[in-house]
């Protein structure tokens, strides 16, 4: 992952803990981080903005006009979870994450898919030696364009028309950001696609990354049929390393790859802006869980791992590493594990237990 060089001690964090369960699992991120700083001189300022569903149903939006300007001198934005079962999930999406997303430029989602200690994977014999990769999700545009519309609404002839929208710029730049990581790597490189079937912007795709390959000869890649793709991270997740898809494709195989890690609660993410220009975000993959909030049931894990993507970003790479060695350190244990993974630790007593594991 690219990181932001500067030597610098002081870092400002936009903080949006959102809904459900994002408040509980955000306040574990932020003990740690003060847990982690001062280990390594670090200070962070956080600017704790009250955002999401919450605040939709106080104000009919799910941010203020002026929020994209509070946030954007920020080193970086730390997300809980957003979502509620009494706001529509494109409201919710289309009104924070989204913008959010594409007004910085976050054109690269990051998603590291690891079998942690402590946590069995739902396929058979896969070990944590089996299971280590890294997904890259286009993030701004693919099939998740706005582009489109429905027509006739109410009548037997209603329809609905949905665009993707696969630019040559778009393209470009998250095939050369994961090849750049995989030559970082292993040198390995899986490409999902579908010209097979979808016929116009899938071998654009093919295409450019094709082109983009000839920067990196060291890199051995695959354009993969993503239904193939999938059947492989379920029978054979071992042969893969670093897998980049578009919008669409990258969304549907991160999830299928956190699942095959044991759970979608610990899994972490980052929306990247690669070259620095904009702050970058950094939140859990799992939802809201209103069914749990309060109940000291959420798990932090993702939360914590997302947070410690935000300190490889930020070029605190040493700090970033204290805190994923105390995760695997307290994922090893069930009596720090939370139910949801075969624990017996309430929230607070997991987060408790990494701080002691960084401490010491």
């Amino acid at each position: 992952m690219s990181e932001l060089k500067e030597a610098r001690t002081q870092f400002r964090i936009s903080v949006i803990p959102g809904d459900g369960i994002g408040a509980e699992v955000v306040e574990s991120a932020l003990e740690v981080l003060e847990a982690v700083g001062t280990q390594y001189g670090l200070s962070f300022v956080f600017n704790e903005l009250p955002w999401g569903c919450g605040y939709y149903q106080k104000h009919g939006v799910m941010m203020p006009s002026t929020g994209l300007n509070e946030i954007s001198t920020s080193d970086a934005i730390l997300l809980g979870a957003v979502g509620r079962p009494d706001v529509p999930d494109h409201i919710s999406l289309w009104g924070l994450l989204v913008p959010i997303r594409r007004a910085f430029e976050q054109y690269v989602n990051l998603r590291p898919i690891q079998l942690l200690p402590g946590i069995t994977s739902p396929l058979r014999d896969v070990s944590q030696d089996d299971l280590d990769l890294v997904i890259v999700r286009e993030n701004s545009e693919g099939e998740y364009s706005q582009v489109g519309g429905r027509v006739n609404a109410g009548t037997p002839d209603a329809f609905a028309l949905q665009e993707a929208v696969f630019t040559r710029r778009g393209c470009e730049r998250i095939l050369r950001y994961a090849f750049d990581l995989a030559s970082k790597r292993i040198g390995k490189l899986d490409i999902a696609t579908k010209s097979n079937g979808i016929v116009h912007t899938m071998p654009f795709w093919d295409e450019i990354a094709i082109e983009v390959s000839a920067e990196y000869p060291q890199v051995d890649y695959r354009l993969t049929h993503v239904d193939a793709l999938a059947a492989k991270f379920v029978l054979d997740p071992a042969s893969l390393d670093v897998v980049v898809g578009s919008n669409l494709f990258g969304d549907i195989l991160s999830d299928l790859g956190a699942a095959v890690a044991g759970s979608i609660g610990v899994a972490p993410s980052g929306n990247l802006n690669p070259e620095g220009k904009f702050p970058s975000m950094f939140e859990p993959v799992h939802g809201s869980a209103p069914d749990i909030v309060g109940k000291g049931l959420a798990n932090p894990v993702g939360q914590i791992w997302s947070t410690a993507m935000m300190l490889n970003h930020l070029a605190l790479t040493e700090a970033g590493s204290k805190v994923m060695a105390a995760l695997c350190t307290v994922m090893a244990s069930p009596d720090t594990r939370t139910p949801d993974v075969g624990g017996t630790a309430s929230t607070a007593e997991v987060t408790a237990a990494v701080v002691d594991a960084i401490r010491g």
